[in-house]
């Protein structure tokens, strides 16, 4: 009977899916999370392996001599050794497509929250401070019809992402490396300086690259509207967060609303963790229960083709 091994299913299903349907495969041991020095361990007779976030080294996968596959529970592969496992002949699959609605959503979420301060008077009003007046505001409301979104990248989420902004009336401005042509009526491509320049909202959403890192700095930041916001729903990476936060402080920057962080969980001394304005949630955009349960089935799918002799989202 062949082994299946999950080091760290917790994420992915902290209980409110079920793993049932991977028993089929064969002897399944899964693990909520597994640290470093126990990978060796509990993957050692793993014929078949998953994991979302532990690392897989060349210097591990060479102590792994069953190992046959491996299942990136995520569309990013960057926690495997490719090339190692490829070198191995071990087929490495991921995840991709799962659920850009849902980071779309948060995106649209962390907007809104800064837009329509809704925690804030929401906690206002239980802390009893709504009497005398019908109606009061602690910070101004900002609507969003007429105001300029600004996608860095334009993939899955961001088309999405592109589609909510237009149903609030707003209007769609793209960058990508290379300049897009055939675009929906309303949307324009731009250069980035020209972007961030005209934008109320910028939104990454590209790939981390060698190329791009911290490409979101104190230069580009100046580019920007002091009365513009910034999302990132992408890679921390992108964003140089010193000068993020030094930003904010100084008003050069209306607000800041992340997913995503350079180090995740953050250090303590993360600036961003004290700067104004700024909404950051714990790189959860992409777990909601639906987008969820469809990467669990893709997952499913992939190491069923694998068994079949078929390919499906090879890396």
């Amino acid at each position: 009977m062949n082994t299946l091994v999950v080091l760290d299913g917790y994420t992915l299903n902290p209980g409110d899916l079920s793993w049932d349907a991977w028993r089929r495969f064969g002897a399944l041991t899964l693990y909520d999370r597994t640290p470093d020095e126990l990978i060796i361990k509990r993957a050692e007779n793993a014929d078949w392996l998953l994991t979302n976030k532990t690392p897989l080294t060349a210097e591990t996968l060479a102590k792994l001599p069953k190992l046959k596959y491996i299942g990136v529970l995520a569309t990013g592969v960057n926690v495997v050794d490719v090339e190692a496992a490829k070198a191995r002949g071990i087929i490495v699959t991921n995840v991709p497509g799962y659920g850009p609605d849902s980071v779309a959503q948060m995106t649209m979420a962390h907007l809104l929250h800064h837009c329509n301060r809704v925690a804030l008077h929401d906690t206002a009003v239980h802390q009893g401070q709504w009497q005398g007046d019908f109606s009061f505001t602690l910070a101004p409301l900002t609507a969003l019809s007429n105001k300029v979104m600004g996608l860095v990248g334009y993939g899955a989420i961001a088309q999405s992402v592109a589609t909510m902004a237009e149903a609030f009336g707003m209007q769609v401005v793209i960058y990508t490396p290379n300049e897009k042509h055939e675009l929906p009526n309303g949307r324009q491509w731009l250069p980035l300086a020209q972007l961030l320049a005209q934008s109320d909202v910028v939104s990454l959403h590209c790939p981390l690259t060698a190329q791009n890192s911290q490409f979101i700095n104190a230069q580009t930041l100046a580019k920007m509207k002091s009365t513009a916001m910034l999302i990132n729903t992408a890679r921390g990476g992108l964003v140089d967060e010193v000068a993020l936060a030094k930003a904010l402080e100084l008003g050069q920057l209306a607000g800041a609303g992340l997913d995503v962080l350079s180090e995740e969980p953050p250090a303590p001394d993360n600036p961003l963790l004290a700067a104004p304005n700024c909404s950051i949630t714990p790189h959860n955009a992409w777990a909601t229960v639906d987008a969820r349960a469809r990467l669990m089935a893709i997952a499913e799918q992939n190491l069923a083709a694998f068994i079949e002799g078929k390919d499906c989202h090879r890396v």
